[in-house]
């Protein structure tokens, strides 16, 4: 537990910057969940904007932090190929 002045302060900040970070997270996956339901339902028109809507948020939690570069990159790279089979097909 935290005892003194500095460390409950940092406690307080600590928890503040989490309830922040669940919500970009819970964003992020809400975008991704978008594409995926895209993709599932064959429409290449929608995947295609649902992942140029995802795209930014992806590398948006990246420089906040919450998401890691290769995490995010390798999501979009993923979905991406995934989107362009459809368009192909």
């Amino acid at each position: 537990m935290a005892n003194s002045p500095q460390s409950k302060k940092r406690a307080r900040q600590i928890e503040r910057q989490t309830a922040v970070n669940k919500a970009r997270r819970s964003r992020i996956r809400t975008f991704l969940r978008g594409v995926e339901e895209a993709i599932a339902s064959g429409n290449a028109e929608a995947a295609r904007a649902a992942l140029q809507a995802a795209q930014p948020e992806l590398m948006r939690g990246v420089t906040k932090g919450v998401v890691h570069k290769n995490t995010a990159s390798r999501k979009i790279s993923r979905l991406s190929a995934r989107v362009k089979a459809l368009s192909a097909a």
